[in-house]
């Protein structure tokens, strides 16, 4: 008897019809199909570069009747951040609706922008709010948040209001306001900071690629990201190559960037050389391939 409890827990039967309850091994099921069914979606990655924050999707064309360009998977929250993500649209599209809505509010208490921390803190609350009732379900999405917090509108960190010169509150020498933010949520409302990320099905082969770029150095400019963004997306969607795609990208810039502050979708001209050049690459790795194995089968 106690064998076949044992089995029912580690399986999830009994304990994963409801939202609210956790398994005897401190689990929670219902969260992680939602995550499983982030898995199931169109790769989404975010780059966090010196000047700007980079948002790329993998949109997987399901029907040649539908119309190129429609159905945008990345959306704009307000006009310095946007959302990428992956798992069901739906769920997707009712996400950023909530961060519309955060976005305003703060708008309309502080006069001002919503900074990056402050967007990713609600919206984590929201989701995490969903995994508490048996009368909801968990977001089957994964969201990454892009945006940048203008030096223009925001106070220089450290300085509390107009405040003393110096000492507590006072200003910090050498601070500076404003920059780049880049922030993932997933299904259980846990976020993270961070310089590169990715989601959905080719998600461990993005993040291989990431980590290659060392962005923590900051020494990637926001051009040089559109290119490697569109590269990462093809490597990507290698998983799935049987089926066709769109490459859908954003970008925001400083206030001296080419975005002035704003997110935009990164122009045609831009988008299109930069596929050119993914789908070059990857010919070339294509090529390596096939002389590295005739290689081998000689010496055999």
């Amino acid at each position: 008897m106690a064998h076949d409890a044992r089995l029912e827990t580690s399986i999830g039967t009994g304990y994963d019809l409801s939202n609210s309850v956790f398994s005897p091994d401190g689990r929670n099921f219902q969260v992680e199909y939602a995550a499983k069914a982030v898995e199931n979606g169109g790769t989404a990655i975010g780059i966090r570069c010196k000047d700007g924050v980079i948002l790329a999707t993998e949109k997987i064309i399901t029907s040649k009747l539908l119309k190129p360009g429609a159905n945008k998977k990345i959306a704009t929250v307000d006009r310095h951040v946007g959302i990428a993500s992956a798992g069901l649209i739906p769920d997707g599209r009712h996400f950023v609706s909530r961060a519309r809505d955060e976005a305003a509010s703060w708008r309309n208490v502080y006069k001002g922008p919503i900074p990056g921390s402050a967007l990713a803190s609600r919206l984590g609350g929201y989701v995490q709010a969903y995994t508490l009732y048996s009368s909801v379900r968990p977001f089957g999405v994964t969201a990454i948040v892009g945006g940048w917090d203008s030096e223009a509108e925001l106070p220089v960190d450290g300085q509390v209001g107009s405040g003393p010169k110096s000492g507590s509150g006072g200003k910090v020498e050498g601070a500076k306001a404003g920059g780049p933010f880049l922030y993932m949520i997933e299904p259980s409302g846990l976020y993270w900071g961070y310089y590169g990320a990715a989601t959905g099905k080719g998600r461990q082969a993005a993040k291989a690629e990431l980590e290659k770029l060392e962005l923590s150095s900051g020494n990637l400019s926001l051009l040089d990201g559109v290119k490697e963004a569109a590269r990462i997306i093809y490597i990507a969607h290698e998983d799935s190559k049987d089926k066709e795609f769109e490459l859908e990208m954003t970008w925001i810039s400083s206030l001296s960037g080419p975005t002035k502050g704003r997110h935009e979708e990164v122009p045609r001209e831009l988008l299109e050389e930069a596929e050119k050049a993914a789908k070059k690459a990857l010919e070339g790795e294509d090529e390596e391939e096939d002389e590295g194995a005739k290689t081998e089968r000689m010496e055999e």
